[in-house]
């Protein structure tokens, strides 16, 4: 095999094609990528022009984890400096600065009460340590049989075993593992509009679910103000306090799950904020490390952890190797305290006034059911499947890298994007909705 540095373009997608498989395709890949040869600020810059553009803004932010965009001075620097400390240490039986002051300046930033941290290597892996965390903490206090989920229907956390047991069975990501996945509980979709009044017909269907299955439901897991991935939809933090006021008197723990929407993505620092509530778990992920390195974190109440430590088996039973590497904590601690010393609420209020701007026209063109926007998240969604190939081309021509799924597209990007490149974007998604 040539070196690396010696590959050109062409080498490098011919190499891809013979041996990477891509998230979500076939092997060999239909769709031939694009090569991303460098990346600063908001922009990617490709190994070989692509309809004409050498360079394309991230409308994305990397799966919506590059808040503060690419090579950005203080991250860089945390890394190079932990670096030349130690790049990896195990967890078990060691510690370290940026793990113990990553998890402190967690339990500060999270809803208080949320007191104990264990650190993972992903979102879904966070998602699979939650879950852990709920089944074992009703073993321990002698109540095994409470061992279901429930969750409300279009909704996705994660590709591993447990996590796509509470992805939506029905058109879902996972449907295709549905007969041989945990069987759970699952509510109606949550009516949609982030200000649309709560509804009580909706409120009582939750009530009568969790009712009748409260006996062997070990938590509810929802994705808080924002199903992500699932449809991209909006709703009512309303439903939030509901939960928690039926999880309290039905004795049911209630699961958080921000790993998209925490960190400032849907103008408050967790969505769990627009609420003003605190879950019994929550899951944290992608933005965590400014889109650095992989890392995850569950939070979970001295509840919780009190409980497990009283059990049969004390301990949470899980470790995977890399937890709370040096690297990836030290990056996510300053990541966190760069995006805390700015106002970060501003920028993401004045992203989302150019997204409403920007994205409004989109919907009068032929095809689109909706538009919506609310903070850094911007959305339209058609009235069929989206043809991929023609809207990612249409985005690229505008200069701007977007991904679209399903019957969405939608834009997520990063806390620095100025509003020019906000207004290209939006240009890139009515574009992309045109041709898609």
């Amino acid at each position: 095999m040539p070196d690396q540095h010696s590959l050109s373009t062409a080498g490098l997608l011919a190499l891809d094609r013979q041996h990477v498989w891509h998230p979500y395709g076939p092997m060999p890949g239909r769709q031939e990528p694009l090569v991303v040869a460098s990346a600063a600020g908001v922009r990617l810059r490709l190994g070989a022009p692509a309809h004409g553009r050498e360079e394309l803004v991230d409308g994305m932010s990397s799966w919506w984890s590059a808040i503060h965009g690419y090579n950005h001075p203080v991250l860089n620097d945390a890394v190079t400096a932990q670096l030349g400390r130690m790049s990896h240490v195990m967890f078990g039986g060691l510690t370290h600065e940026p793990a113990v002051r990553l998890a402190a300046k967690l339990v500060e930033i999270t809803p208080d009460g949320l007191e104990h941290v264990f650190l993972a290597d992903s979102g879904s892996v966070s998602v699979e340590v939650a879950v852990k965390m709920c089944l074992q903490y009703w073993r321990s206090a002698g109540r095994s049989g409470k061992t279901r989920l429930l969750t409300w229907r279009g909704g996705y956390h994660g590709d591993t075993w447990q996590p796509m047991a509470v992805c939506d069975p029905e058109g879902g990501m996972h449907e295709l593992w549905s007969g041989q996945l945990p069987r759970q509980v699952f509510a109606d979709a949550p009516p949609g509009g982030f200000d649309s009044p709560v509804d009580p017909a909706y409120t009582a269907h939750l009530r009568s679910l969790i009712a009748a299955h409260a006996h062997e439901l070990a938590a509810v897991i929802v994705e808080p103000v924002v199903q992500g991935a699932g449809g991209m939809r909006f709703h009512n933090p309303g439903y939030l306090r509901v939960l928690r006021e039926l999880c309290d008197e039905y004795d049911v723990l209630l699961v958080l799950d921000e790993i998209a929407t925490g960190f400032g993505r849907t103008g408050a620092l967790f969505a769990a904020g627009h609420a003003g509530i605190t879950p019994d778990v929550m899951c944290l992920g992608k933005a965590l490390t400014g889109g650095y390195l992989t890392l995850s974190a569950t939070l979970c109440t001295a509840r919780v952890a009190e409980g497990i430590s009283r059990g049969e088996v004390p301990v949470l039973a899980h470790g995977p190797t890399f937890m709370g590497n040096p690297l990836a904590t030290a990056v996510a601690l300053a990541s966190v305290e760069l995006l805390l010393s700015q106002d970060w609420a501003v920028e993401v209020k004045r992203i989302e006034a150019g997204l409403l701007e920007g994205l409004a026209p989109a919907a009068a063109l032929p095809g689109v059911r909706d538009v919506r926007v609310l903070g850094a998240i911007g959305v339209v969604q058609l009235d069929h499947e989206v043809d991929m190939a023609a809207a990612t081309r249409a985005a690229v021509r505008e200069g701007v890298w977007l991904r679209p799924f399903r019957d969405l597209i939608y834009t997520m990007p990063p806390f620095v994007t100025g509003d020019a490149d906000v207004a290209r974007i939006c240009r890139a998604v009515r574009a992309a909705a045109q041709e898609g």
